[in-house]
């Protein structure tokens, strides 16, 4: 802004571009929380064709229905709708919303929308994708899981450069460092590595980047499944405070609700906590007896179990999100904490638990 014979004279070009960094920079950070999430999808990902709606999510809500999300913000909330009643949005492009809803029905049912599920089912029901990026983690999410990569980027290191020292941070300066081995021992062992995986030594980096994207989903989920479990514990906590209250004494099937979500939750957290412990023994198997057939066989049972490992900590994660929200501090009366354990945490709860079973019969 400039004074110019009294008057003041607006910059309406920096002011417009500095609308535009900050809007920039918005939709930045709404784009990069729906990659990271268990329960958005992005739908800049979906070649869609009605104006407006490729910057809308889909999401899970706490019933584990999926709705379509057209903003969000502190001031306004969250604002959502039914699939089927997005066309009242878009009056001028009638035909355009029929034509994007037949993808968006198709890809509603999905237990999840982390990125790694979404992929398999895009795949699945053959719908191309507009924008890859969009079904990858963001650069921070990749940052933040460094701790947990470094237990599937360490075996590697210690195998091809016997133990020694370096820094790595993510997948790309494993594959970076192993396409310009700086050691003779580390190109030998490069060449042993190729042989015992039956590819050419050319093709390594291709190996890593494959590695790396699957042992990064482990990562994402392991992450996921750290921080939902001590949620899980205390919200059970929070629920057994109203376990001797007179609500309960007075009705026998509360206490029955209780002691079955209790139950449920429990089983849920000690299965899928499992299932972790076995993809590690198996990956440690994989680095004590290196071949074709080792990575395949790993590869295979990680990837087959995303469907389901993204569906339950999806589920889990926007229940605890809103109790967590609902009562922040904690607290609430019996009848509060009743009526909110009824209304949101019992309805979908079967479909976790069944997703979770399916995985243990299955071998999935």
């Amino acid at each position: 802004m400039s004074v110019d014979g009294g008057h003041q004279t607006v910059n309406t070009d920096d002011d417009a571009t500095g609308r535009d960094v900050e809007g920039g920079a918005r939709r930045k950070a709404w784009d990069d929380e729906a990659r990271d999430a268990l329960h958005i999808m992005p739908l800049t990902a979906l070649p869609l064709e009605t104006p407006g709606l490729q910057h809308a999510r889909l999401i899970k809500n706490v019933r584990l229905q999926t709705v379509i999300e057209m903003f969000n913000d502190v001031q306004t909330g969250s604002g959502q709708v039914h699939p089927h009643q997005v066309a009242v949005y878009f009056d001028s492009y009638k035909d355009e919303v029929e034509r994007d809803l037949v993808l968006i029905d198709k890809i509603a049912h999905a237990a999840s929308f982390d990125v790694y599920t979404s992929r398999i089912e895009l795949r699945r029901l053959n719908i191309k994708v507009n924008d890859h990026q969009a079904l990858t983690l963001s650069e921070r999410k990749r940052a933040e899981l460094t701790r947990y990569m470094q237990v599937f980027t360490r075996p590697l290191i210690e195998y091809v450069y016997a133990g020694e020292e370096l820094q790595i941070r993510d997948v790309d300066d494993l594959i970076r460092m192993f396409a310009t081995p700086n050691r003779e021992d580390a190109l030998r062992n490069l060449r042993m590595m190729a042989d015992r995986l039956d590819i050419e030594l050319m093709e390594i980096p291709n190996f890593l980047e494959e590695y790396g994207d699957i042992f990064l989903s482990l990562a994402y989920f392991r992450k996921c499944l750290d921080t939902i479990v001590p949620e899980v514990q205390r919200f059970l906590t929070w629920t057994a405070e109203v376990r001797d209250s007179a609500e309960i004494k007075r009705d026998f099937r509360l206490g029955k609700m209780l002691d079955d979500i209790n139950r449920d939750l429990t089983d849920i957290s000690t299965s899928i906590t499992g299932r972790f412990e076995s993809f590690d023994n198996r990956s440690k198997d994989f680095w004590r007896d290196i071949n074709a057939a080792t990575f395949r066989s790993i590869r295979e049972l990680i990837t087959s179990h995303h469907v389901t490992i993204g569906g339950v900590l999806c589920g889990l994660a926007v229940k605890m999100d809103l109790w967590k929200t609902r009562f922040a501090r904690g607290g609430g009366g019996p009848n509060r904490r009743l009526e909110f354990i009824k209304s949101e945490i019992l309805p979908g709860l079967s479909h976790i638990k069944s997703l979770e079973q399916s995985a243990r019969t299955s071998g999935v």
